[in-house]
């Protein structure tokens, strides 16, 4: 018999049936027995699993003994929510080929069934162990039972070599006891709202011998939390859509695709670009949030299951290509929509969350980071309620909300990002800044240069490129005003940044931007287009009908239908030249930036000067990538047409420095 070593909790029952249970039988002798009986010591259920997260059941000592029977982010069990698709076996379509609805089109996983479909289904499973009871009784039986969150949780036995579902009538032989057996645990979904179910599940084994008293051992484990990545994490690789056609913007869109490929070969990421098509959704960053669950498995190597969270939009069928072409082995997808239609659609694309590094702060500890999300408190809209009770009932990334009113789109990443830093902390706050902005634009007024054009971009086929000037941008009815609004929200948001993460000004890299508003967005001919670059940077000659056309499609596939257009704040903006801060993070020192196309004085461009000046002081190197036709003008920049998959192998929840 093992040593107990530290005192554990046995509890025990009467003997008799155990209903999705795996019972083993100890001897606690509860009378003297006769002689035949009571000749070997008593044998205690003891059920272990991996409570100090090193991939490595203990049955011989006490490694994972303490904390079993409770759950904290620094210590306990964890196990997986088995929601991807190894041997892609799920369909995507119904009879004849038909679509599938979205609830049967997310509804088939791994654990959607009752079997560990091959090696790398096994490897989902997080591991039980039964200590040894080696002078069993040939008479003992045993079986388990899930006492808490059986609902939402399977365990399999491995007998003989193969993984098997226990059942109600599932017994353990005294043989198997003897050698001590293997569980499997998997959750068939992630955690949605806690106050119905917090993910934890507490697996019950039992020992019976004949004419003993039955002994018994919880272990307590809880689903790994689902966690949004975060730019300390590595790029691994890069996602776009890919948008079929043969018009004007469509061949645009695919000289961006090419373009991003070079980059990020540049930047030393080696897999493939993921890229979306079937639905020629452009803003990639948009209808998905990639995220991740992972524990130790055996041999001390991360688990990963990346799990793509699809926007809480319904009605964009883009999201339903993450089940159809990404859903596979390690990879996963969850949805979760709201009963009834939020007010304000385009809060609810994934360029609305972004998630904050690790942190510590006077006592709170956010060892995977923290979201961000935007809401319009000018209006009172917030997110989908559905999506932030998900990402809140995680218990370890509670979204923090940012005031987006004055941003036509809505969108937290059109303003702020979060950067590494060799640093105590690890990272900086990466910042636009209007006053930087328009500092650019009168130091070259006062320079003689106010005749300069504002953008150097050039025409679109038969369209010249921008003729406004930059005395013309400053004399202009709204665009200081707008700016100097634009930088009291970001400073008002800043402030909620440094109040909740003991950021300082001294980590903040600020980069110069300008916004315009979108009450200006009109053609030459009167036509009332909300993409309010259309007529300012297209000059006085009309735009092609096919970018005409994209601006409406842009804006309507980033803000909705707008057919019921949410209360917003009087003025609301986007970015006027391309949002340097709306780019994408390639490695830790590697920024792709919109390309700015700013005032070119002297040969050089001065937005373009500047910027690269301002993250070189963050350490960073800066490459830029034309995106003016392809998202710019659609209210989007680089960051909003792309998605990264991050590495996620490192232990999240070792508690980071403040």
């Amino acid at each position: 018999m093992r040593s107990l070593g530290s005192p554990r909790r046995i509890r025990t029952h009467p003997a008799g049936p155990l209903v999705l249970a795996l019972t083993a039988v100890g001897a606690v002798l509860a009378a003297p027995l006769p002689q035949a009986v009571a000749a070997g010591p008593a044998a205690r259920a003891d059920l272990r699993a991996d409570v100090n997260r090193d991939g490595r059941v203990d049955v011989s000592g006490t490694d994972d003994t303490s904390g079993e029977d409770s759950w904290s982010p620094a210590r306990g069990a964890l196990y997986l929510p088995n929601i991807d698709d190894d041997t892609r076996r799920c369909p995507t379509t119904g009879t004849g080929g038909r679509p599938l609805p979205d609830d049967r089109l997310a509804a088939c996983n791994d654990a959607s069934d009752t079997r560990v479909n091959g090696a790398a289904d096994a490897a989902d499973l997080a591991r039980l162990r039964s200590v040894p009871l080696t002078d069993l009784p040939a008479d003992a039986t045993g079986s388990v039972r899930i006492t808490t969150g059986a609902q939402h949780t399977r365990v399999f036995l491995k007998r003989a070599g193969t993984w098997v579902a226990v059942a109600p009538g599932t017994r353990l032989t005294a043989q198997e006891l003897r050698q001590g057996v293997e569980l499997g645990a998997e959750a068939t979904d992630v955690i949605r709202d806690r106050a119905k179910w917090d993910g934890r599940a507490v697996v019950r084994l039992t020992v019976s011998v004949p004419g003993q008293t039955p002994t018994s051992d919880d272990v307590t484990l809880r689903v790994a939390p689902l966690l949004t990545q975060h730019h300390l994490q590595q790029a691994r690789q890069v996602m776009v859509t890919k948008v079929r056609g043969a018009d004007e913007y469509a061949r645009e869109q695919r000289k961006f695709v090419a373009a991003l490929e070079k980059e990020v070969k540049r930047a030393g990421i080696t897999a493939p670009l993921v890229t979306f098509g079937k639905y020629d959704d452009p803003w990639a960053q948009d209808f998905v949030e990639p995220a991740y669950v992972s524990m130790t498995a055996p041999g001390g190597k991360r688990q990963v299951l990346r799990v793509l969270l699809r926007s809480a939009q319904p009605d964009r069928e883009a999201g339903r290509e993450l089940f159809e072409k990404l859903r596979g082995k390690d990879v996963g997808v969850v949805q979760a929509f709201d009963r009834s239609a939020p007010p304000d659609w385009s809060l609810n694309s994934m360029g609305n969350l972004e998630t904050i590094p690790p942190y510590t702060l006077g006592g709170r500890s956010f060892p995977a980071g923290r979201i961000i999300m935007g809401w319009r408190k000018d209006g009172g809209q917030r997110p989908s309620t559905a999506m932030r009770t998900l990402l809140k009932s995680q218990g370890l990334q509670e979204p923090l909300l940012l005031d987006t009113s004055w941003l036509g789109v809505g969108h937290v990443d059109e303003f702020v990002q979060f950067l590494p830093a060799d640093t105590r902390r690890g990272w900086r706050i990466g910042l636009a800044d209007p006053e930087a902005g328009l500092r650019l634009l009168r130091d070259a007024q006062r320079a003689g240069h106010g005749g300069a054009k504002m953008f150097s971009v050039p025409g679109l086929g038969n369209t010249p490129g921008p003729k406004e000037t930059i005395d013309q941008a400053l004399a202009s009815r709204h665009l200081v005003a707008d700016n100097e609004m634009a930088a009291r929200r970001i400073t008002a948001n800043l402030e909620i940044l440094k109040r909740e993460t003991g950021v300082t000004d001294a980590e903040v890299v600020r980069v110069p931007a300008l916004y315009t508003r979108e009450s200006e967005a009109r053609t030459e001919g009167g036509e009332v287009i909300p993409v309010p670059r259309l007529t300012r940077m297209g000059g006085t000659t009309a735009l092609p009908d096919a970018l005409k056309e994209y601006g409406r499609q842009r804006w309507l596939a980033r803000t909705g239908d707008g057919s019921v257009a949410a209360p917003r704040a009087t003025v609301t903006t986007s970015a006027y030249v391309p949002g340097a801060v709306n780019g994408v993070l390639l490695g830790r020192d590697r920024y792709l930036a919109p390309r700015q196309w700013g005032p070119v004085i002297g040969g050089t461009d001065v937005f373009t000067e500047a910027v690269t000046a301002a993250y070189r002081r963050a350490g960073l190197k800066v490459s830029y990538i034309d995106d003016w036709y392809t998202y710019h003008l659609g209210m989007g920049e680089v960051h909003c047409g792309t998605n990264t998959l991050r590495d996620a192998s490192a232990e999240w929840w070792r508690t980071p420095a403040t």
